[in-house]
């Protein structure tokens, strides 16, 4: 038996290859959209990849599960479990065989089956391992998908929260107490396999190792520490992140089947030019992916700034319209790679891309050259009744503490909320450290709002810089969000 692990670090997302040697075959479990990885992996080991799986229907990524289909002609396993609302829409075109709890299937000798595991989504699977050819003929692990990760139990708030489905979270919350009740019968030794690592937003405390024992998780995972129900409702509920509102664009697009990526227009390729760039800003969003030092010395007016880096994906995700074009100032050696970050999240309409580097060399007489400036906590620290003060943090660091003055409106709904903002006075906008802050000040001025100031080092710089404050009133301990 072959098992290879597969992780993507934007979306903190883990899958998997498990092939069977002996018969020279493979199944993919939670693949991700792009499937070049697994191919190569496949042929690389002289297997061919003759199964695809999921364990549910995935919120925060393009499922690759289609594609798989498509390329390699593998049957698809998916998920017969949950009401119709949460039903595969695209199974009828590919060899398939939907699953129900207590089902068993094959790749080689290799044998899955099927434990219906709801709490994080109504129709989540987990698959149970053996391998028939070792001589154990004992389960070898289980692949618990957003079920149960290392540290942590996937939040069941989703539906209600990212796809409007009223009621749900406490009704899978009270399915996650049960199906963690099935957990704990499982033998400790069995090894566990979730889908996703730390800085998911699938769960609110994920560990950063990549798999884990079913019983160092009963000794160590925190949600499996209770054992009155009404307890653990309470603690699962408490403290979950945002739900980023695309989540439920990715719910139904998976649900439905994304396009195959060889079916999308092509990304045209534009010659350096602030003429067309200036056509750009008036037929969708242009993206500046630079890092936001340098969109912040200089910029073309109108584009917005989302640094390509570990939390690109995320904040396009929030930010970006999925029925507006988006264009991309890009550098040559990252575009390809910058292209693939946004199909993982579904966002297939990039028309056209520009070499981001000439920007660098513009000058500044040049027609809608901008760029904004940032302040240092010092600078204005006595000054704060000049300005609007805006805190674009997540709403547990604001309800931890925050600045008297400021009001808060999270980064990722801050498109939606332009217009609670006044614009008597200059805006000064901060996050923890300054780099959400950035992204808020581009999208600020993209919108009009002509002065703005970023706050250097964020909120973190400004508790260093009002130590003695800290004991006296100047920083709130605890706030309400507008």
């Amino acid at each position: 038996m072959l098992i290879k692990y597969f992780y993507d670090e934007k979306l903190a997302h883990a899958s998997y290859l498990v092939g069977c040697q002996a018969k020279g075959v493979a199944i993919v479990i939670d693949p991700s959209r792009d499937i070049h990885s697994y191919l190569n992996t496949a042929k690389a080991n002289g297997l061919s990849i003759t199964g695809v799986t999921e364990t549910h229907i995935h919120a925060d990524y393009i499922s690759g599960s289609k594609e798989l289909a498509s390329k390699t002609g593998a049957k698809l396993y998916l998920t017969d479990e949950g009401d119709a609302d949460w039903k595969y829409q695209f199974v009828d075109q590919y060899d398939s065989q939907l699953l129900k709890d207590g089902d068993c299937f094959s790749i080689g000798n290799l044998t899955f089956e099927v434990m219906h595991t709801p709490g994080h989504t109504p129709e989540h699977l987990s698959f149970l391992l053996t391998d028939g050819g070792s001589a154990a003929q004992a389960p070898i692990g289980l692949f618990t998908g957003d079920f149960v990760f290392a540290g942590d139990v996937g939040r069941p708030d989703l539906l209600e929260r990212a796809a409007g489905v009223n009621g749900s979270a406490y009704s899978l919350a009270k399915k996650m107490f049960k199906s963690l009740q099935r957990f704990k019968q499982l033998p400790d030794y069995l090894q566990v396999w979730p889908a996703h690592g730390a800085g998911s937003a699938c769960g609110k405390a994920l560990g950063a190792v990549p798999s884990s024992t079913v019983g160092y998780e009963k000794l160590a995972n925190w949600a499996l520490q209770y054992e009155e129900e009404d307890l653990f409702i309470e603690a699962l509920l408490t403290g979950q992140p945002e739900a980023p509102k695309y989540f439920g664009i990715m719910k139904r697009l998976n649900k439905l089947g994304a396009t195959l990526i060889e079916n999308l227009e092509p990304v045209l390729h534009s010659q350096p030019s602030l003429t067309v760039v200036q056509e750009w800003t008036q037929n969708g969003i242009v993206v500046d992916t630079r890092q936001a030092l340098l969109f912040a010395e200089k910029h073309r007016a109108g584009t917005i700034n989302l640094p390509y880096n570990q939390s690109f994906v995320t904040w396009a995700g929030w930010l970006l319209d999925y029925d507006q074009p988006i264009y991309l100032l890009v550098s040559k050696d990252k575009e390809a790679e910058t292209l693939r970050a946004l199909r993982s999240i579904g966002l297939d309409q990039v028309k056209a891309a520009m070499d981001s580097t000439f920007i660098e060399q513009l000058e500044w007489n040049e027609r809608d050259v901008a760029d904004y400036q940032a302040v240092e906590p010092k600078e204005i620290m006595d000054k704060l009744d000049e300005y609007y003060v805006l805190d674009v943090r997540q709403n547990s660091e604001w309800m931890e503490r925050h600045i008297p003055q400021a009001h808060h409106i999270m980064l990722g709904h801050l498109k939606d909320r332009m217009n609670e903002i006044p614009r008597e006075k200059p805006l000064l906008v901060h996050c923890k450290s300054g780099a959400r802050s950035a992204i808020a000040v581009s999208l600020l001025k993209a919108n009009g709002f002509d002065r703005v100031l970023n706050l250097t080092g964020g909120f973190d710089q400004w508790i260093k810089e009002n130590n003695e404050a800290l004991n006296s009133t100047e920083l709130t301990v605890k706030g309400k969000s507008n």
